[in-house]
């Protein structure tokens, strides 16, 4: 088993994966605590939502992790990536209880670190697994159309 060292911009992915999401999902809150309760019954205002300033924020970070997610999942394993990205996990806490004043009960920080360390093992581990030459995933041999 040989493990792949990743370059300095695959560990700046990560990080962008680790941050983006939490950032991302923070600034919704931020927005949504100060709007009245939304319902799918009234679509305008779930549309008006989305065009405040906290929302769009995090829209925005939403995508930039979309984005770097499927970057990293371009040249790893999702069994390295999702885990790899672990620390989103603390950040989210961080963030929820310094920034939005969310109170985080012990039991929360216990199952924060539980997960970090859980992560920590996985992460040891290769970031793609080495496939034989002839190896085509079943997706790939089934998109293949063979002409007529």
């Amino acid at each position: 088993m040989s493990h792949h060292t990743l370059s300095p911009r695959q560990y700046l992915i990560l990080g962008l994966v680790s941050i983006c999401a939490p950032l991302g999902d923070s600034c919704l809150s931020r927005g949504m605590t100060a709007m009245p309760s939304i319902s799918l019954a009234h679509p305008g205002a779930l549309i008006a939502a989305v065009f405040t300033p906290w929302i769009a924020g995090g829209i925005a970070l939403l995508i930039g992790f979309f984005a770097s997610y499927l970057t990293a999942l371009s040249w790893a394993d999702l069994t390295f990536v999702l885990p790899a990205t672990a620390l989103g996990n603390v950040v989210v806490a961080l963030l929820s209880r310094f920034w939005l004043h969310e109170t985080i009960s012990l039991e929360r920080w216990a199952g924060i670190v539980l997960i970090t360390l859980g992560v920590s093992f996985v992460a040891q581990g290769p970031s793609l697994t080495q496939r034989p030459a002839n190896h085509q995933p079943e997706m790939e041999e089934a998109s293949e159309v063979q002409p007529r």
